[in-house]
């Protein structure tokens, strides 16, 4: 069969290189060879398609622009929407930078887990940079040795469970006082927002240089705090030219640099002040978190240096990382319960149970109540903190799923969309504690179906505070009032997106006493 179809052509191909009748073997030889070639060609064109995935399936694209005009501001939201479309890991292109959405809990094993290491930096916006003295805190500090000494610092001494337990009295005195302030605005509507907020500010303070907002000043400060703490997170998550056209950052086009610096420094004056005070009174006496990084920064013998820059950038993300992520969950929490009536109820009969009728919630009952932490777990369900964690950057190209990942893209793990998947949650927009009353499900990072806090090498270092303060102010607050709407008011229910998750209309709710006596609530 060969020599039929060789022979015409090696006839053609000796007449076009001028051989004679006797070279037909020659020419032959050629033809073959050629094949060969041919063959070999295609199977490489194969295989090398096999080795180089393509880029996952995503929307139409503009040239230079990309899908920026597209994107819809309630991101999480519109991610989800992109998955119903083109599956669990799509693409957009965020002008000339790629982002990768996963919507999957086995994808999100993949990123997180099995290529932990190749995911474990963050893709730093310039709004990041600027609040975090150049990316100097555990946030968005690469991974790498300052990283580990960054979270070192905060896992094993700000924030290990034995510091925790030294300054339960502080946390105990600054919800004390939060429950004072709502008996005596009893009957009038308060915004349950801000006064969480503030008190979880004050905790914060307090236990970084002893410093809290003063009773008078309570009202007033507590929404200019969030104010300024609001912006920063909003600016966090905004989309900005800067970081998807680095050669623009230098003009700054949408203000985000400039609006972040004026922010920052805010916060920065009040950093500056403390420093400068526990300077000079000098000494070891003092046993809050500012000291203690004080004296790092001055030991010499550390082989990674800790800097001012260090110091100022883990003050800023106890601030901005651990006020407005635990105020807007308490917030949530509170609103979903008084939608349901019946779940407050039985969350107030637990507590009368364990803590007793006419009696202070105290942290050593938090253990004995797992109906209210079914709650806290059904609303990081819900209303996860970080809807879309916080965006990873790959260190190197590496397939997921199948798909081709470029370094440096922007990956997004859409936790909100997981967190509401039909296939995985039972009538998932439904707020049922109960479903977490079997212990099956936790949020340290092993089970990515529900990852509230993250998980792998950079889950977030906060969430043994996070989960102490949550429990002890909602305990608190249903164990003291009874709660309902103000006038006018109807429920509602419905997110704001940012980098934090935030409920789009604040929770306005009148306070009534549940104990018997005044002196409960001093």
């Amino acid at each position: 069969m060969l020599k039929l179809i060789a022979a015409p052509v090696s006839d053609a191909w000796s007449r076009w290189w001028g051989f004679g009748y006797g070279d037909e073997l020659v020419a032959s030889t050629i033809l073959i060879i050629a094949a060969m070639f041919s063959i070999f060609w295609l199977v490489w064109i194969f295989l090398s398609k096999d080795t180089h995935p393509p880029l996952p399936p995503g929307p139409r694209s503009l040239p230079l622009v990309g899908n920026l005009l597209s994107l819809d501001p309630e991101l999480h939201s519109y991610f989800a929407t992109l998955a119903k479309t083109y599956g669990p890991i799509s693409r957009i292109w965020l002008g000339k930078r790629v982002g990768i959405v996963i919507t999957s809990p086995a994808l999100a094993r993949e990123v997180l887990k099995l290529n932990d290491t190749t995911f474990s930096n963050r893709d730093v916006p310039v709004a990041g940079m600027e609040l975090t003295y150049g990316g100097n805190d555990i946030v968005w500090s690469p991974y790498g040795d300052q990283w580990r000494m960054l979270r070192k610092i905060c896992v094993h001494e700000m924030l290990s469970n034995k510091t925790l337990d030294s300054v339960y009295s502080l946390r105990r005195k600054e919800i004390r006082n939060t429950v004072n302030y709502f008996y005596r605005r009893v009957g009038s509507p308060v915004n349950l927002g801000e006064q969480m907020f503030l008190t979880v500010l004050n905790v914060i303070t307090g236990m970084m240089w002893g410093g809290t907002v003063k009773e008078e000043d309570r009202a007033s400060l507590g929404a200019e705090f969030r104010q300024v703490v609001t912006e920063m997170t909003g600016y966090l998550g905004m989309p900005n030219l800067s970081d998807f056209y680095p050669g623009l950052a230098r003009f700054d086009l949408q203000g985000v640099k400039k609006n972040m610096k004026l922010l920052a420094k805010k916060f920065d004056v009040i950093f500056e002040t403390m420093i400068d005070q526990r300077r000079k009174m000098g000494g070891d006496e003092n046993s809050d978190f500012l000291q203690f990084l004080l004296q790092l920064k001055d030991d010499t013998d550390s082989k990674t240096p800790f800097t001012m820059a260090h110091l100022k950038a883990l003050l800023m993300d106890m601030v901005v990382g651990g006020t407005e992520t635990t105020s807007n969950t308490v917030e949530f929490a509170l609103a979903e319960m008084m939608n349901k009536p019946e779940i407050l109820k039985k969350a107030q009969q637990e507590l009368e149970t364990v803590v007793g009728k006419d009696n202070i919630v105290e942290e050593s009952h938090i253990n004995k109540l797992p109906y209210l932490y079914a709650i806290m777990k059904e609303v990081l369900r819900l209303h996860p903190t970080l809807p879309l964690l916080i965006p990873r950057c790959p260190s190197e190209s590496c397939v997921i799923g199948g798909y081709m990942v470029p370094k440096g893209a922007r990956m997004f793990i859409n936790a909100w969309a997981i967190h509401r998947d039909p296939t995985i949650w039972e009538n998932p927009l439904e707020f049922r504690p109960e479903r977490f009353l079997d212990s099956k499900w936790d949020y340290n990072g092993n089970d990515f179906n529900y990852l509230p806090f993250g998980s792998g090498r950079r889950i977030c270092a906060g969430l043994a505070m996070a989960e102490r303060m949550f429990m002890f102010l909602l305990a608190s607050l249903v164990h003291s009032f009874d709660w309902e709407l103000g006038p006018g008011e109807k429920h509602d229910l419905s997110e704001k997106f940012g980098i934090v998750l935030k409920k789009k209309v604040a929770l306005i709710a009148i306070p009534t006493p549940r104990f018997s006596s005044p002196t409960m609530y001093d």
